[in-house]
This record gives C-alpha cells, structure tokens and sequence, in this order.
C-alpha cells in the first residue's frame, strides 16, 4: 500500500511540472507570494522567469499604465484638462481635482502615475475621448495592436469589472511597449513633481509611491495597484547600462519583496555581448563616376546585445545598402542600415556611413576612364 501511494505522489508532482504555467524557483530566485508573476528583458520581450503569466486577473492600477500610454499617443501634453463634476467625484485614489478644476494634460499625467489619480485618468479620458467608454476602447485597441491580445479595458482607473481585466504577460508587454517613449520613461520614472493647485495656497506636492525607484539599483517605474478583488499588484521596471528589466506581481502578499527579488534575478539572468563596435566595415558598394570605383560603409556606433541562456545564436543581421551610389561621396555620409533582429523581429537599426570620401571624377577623367575600359576589352578578346 505505501508504495501505491509513493507512486501517485510522484505522479501528481510529474503531472503538476508539466501544467502550463507551473513554475519553480531557480537559483537565486526565492518562492513568490504572487499568484501570477513575469519577468522580461524590454528591448527583445525575452521572457526569463513566469508564473501563471496567461491567467486573466484584475490588474487594479497597474490599468494606468495603458492609460498614459494612449494619452500620450492621442493627447495633447500643452492642452489644458477641464476636470468635470463627474471626473472630480470618481471613487478611490485621487489627486483631489475639483469641478471645473483646469491643469495642462502632462501634469494630470504625472497625477495619474505618481499618486494614482483616479479622477485625473477620468478628466484626461473625457477631454480626449468625450468620455470614459470611448477611451477604454482605445487602450484594448491599443494593447492588442502591441501584442498583449488577453486584456480588456472598460475604464481607465482599474476599478473592479467582471469585463476589465489583463494578465502578468500582456501587462509586461504593454510596459515595454512604453518604455519606448521618452515621454513614457520620464513620468514613470520620477520619483518628485511639483504641480499646480488651483485655488490653493499651496502647489500639489507628488511623490511617487513606487518604492521599487529607491528599492532597486536602476528602479525606473512603473505602477503599483490595489483593490480588494484584484490584491497588491506591482508593475516595476529597473534599468542597468542598456538593459531594462521589467517585473509584474498579481495578487501578492509581499509585492515589493516579490518584485524586488524578480529584478535581480532578471539581471543575474542576462549579459551584455558586443555585436559590432563604432568603425567596422560591414560593406563595399560600388561608386559611378567616381575616382575610387567603391566605398567601404562602416558602422556609425557601438551595438551590444542582451544575451541569456547561450541565444546568441537567435540574434540575426540584415544590411540594407544600395549595390552602387553616385558620386560624389562624403565621408561620413550616410549610405544604408544594418537591421538586427531577435527571433525574426527587429531589435535595433543602426546607420551604415561611408569610411571615406570619393570625389567625383573630371571630365578629362571619365572619358580616359572610357578610352582605358576600351583598350583593356580589346586586349582581353585578342590574348
């Protein structure tokens, strides 16, 4: 009997590895209290560390993420936001904008994502969109356009819905996607902004309540979140030279120490290799009418990848150059693109430039060019 019942444990523990999103912790890497979890290299989407990472939950204010990002593409950032008498009555969160309350749509921005306005993402919503609804439909436009096809929105403050939902993967999508803007990574990465209050003897004093940004070497957003159904949610991204590392914790007991041991162990998991440095020559192309007959186009700066678990190999490059320019050639002059791609999408382009200059050649030049071009046919049929 007890080795029947040694054999159906093992089983059940077989069974369980082999479940979609079961996850153990690796070297380094502690047990989380997240009921969901991912960890992702930003600029190629590697994932390096999930857990239930496709399992739709309520994202609470990590929603504001999405919302700045379609702010920040349909916005103006010099408008100035009216707050109506239903933005400024919104529950939850809030920067405690009043009726009729005016601030210019960046700084409704830095209220949305430093302390988690509710009534701003409303304000900014309904100058936008005209109203709530309308701008939800563009942030699940949006996010499925980026990739991250498993999230709904309905609103823009990530109050509980049966219909407004995403999961730790199209989350950490939708951050990398960001971290793209300049824009995007200044406001999430400030961790002090002073804005007006109108009305006030005194400006609005934001600091942010993301404690990833002192937490960690680098910490550099985004968005923390909170509701009862939803649990402590935290969307958090570090940055260390080139690399930009992103964590998401759903429903977790412990999220500042869940993302925090995340983060490192993302670092840990990722090297940085040279691909090409600042001078080398990818190419020759060939120059009409000029006294060189090629030009060497060599790469205008470094480029180093982010490599983990020996795929080096998953990194491809593609130069896009013409076959022949016209002279004359400037040196430094750009010619063409190297397009270096991971796993067949585009990781970075770099500008190819010529290594030197080719003038073009004078008359007297190109017509001995001509008469020698002749002589040496001739030459060559008569041997």
């Amino acid at each position: 009997m007890l080795h029947k019942i040694c054999r159906f444990i093992i089983l059940c523990l077989f069974i369980n590895l082999l479940s979609p999103g079961f996850a153990l912790a690796g070297p380094g890497l502690p047990d989380l209290t997240a009921k969901s979890a991912i960890v992702i290299e930003a600029s190629t989407g590697k994932v390096l560390y999930e857990k239930q990472a496709d399992e739709r939950r309520y994202p609470a204010s990590t929603t504001k993420i999405m919302t700045l990002i379609t702010a920040l593409e349909h916005g103006n950032m010099e408008d100035t936001v009216t707050t109506s008498a239903n933005a400024a009555s919104t529950e939850g969160s809030s920067l405690w904008l009043a009726p009729g309350e005016k601030l210019k749509m960046l700084d409704m921005l830095y209220g949305i994502m430093l302390i988690s306005g509710n009534d701003a993402t409303v304000a900014v919503a309904e100058h936008i969109s005209g109203s709530v609804d309308k701008f939800a439909k563009l942030m699940t436009e949006k996010a499925r356009a980026i990739g991250a096809v498993n999230s709904n929105f309905v609103n823009t403050s990530g109050l509980p819905d049966p219909n407004h939902y995403s999961t730790a993967r199209d989350l950490a999508r939708i951050t990398a996607y960001g971290y793209k803007n300049p824009l995007f990574s200044q406001i999430v990465g400030t961790r002090h902004k002073v804005i007006p209050w109108p009305g006030k003897d005194q400006a609005r004093d934001l600091y942010n309540e993301n404690r990833i940004l002192t937490l960690v070497d680098g910490g550099n957003g985004v968005k923390t979140g909170y509701t009862e159904a939803a649990g402590r949610c935290l969307v958090s991204g570090a940055k260390r030279g080139n690399v930009q590392i992103i964590a998401v914790v759903l429903d977790s007991e412990y999220m500042w120490d869940d993302s925090t041991a995340l983060l490192e162990y993302g670092f840990k998991q990722i090297k940085t290799v040279p691909m090409f440095n600042k001078g080398d020559i990818l190419k020759t192309v060939q120059v009409n009418n000029g006294k060189s007959p090629g030009v060497q186009l060599q790469i205008n700066e470094d480029v180093s990848i982010p490599v983990s678990d020996n795929d080096r190999e998953e990194f491809k490059t593609i130069i896009d150059a013409p076959a022949k320019v016209e002279a004359p050639v400037a040196p430094g002059q750009k010619i063409g693109k190297v397009r270096i791609l991971y796993k067949d999408k585009e990781y970075a382009s770099v500008d190819l430039v010529s290594a030197s200059q080719v003038e073009k050649k004078t008359l007297f030049g190109a017509l001995w060019g001509s008469v020698w071009n002749f002589f040496t046919f001739v030459i060559r049929n008569l041997a």
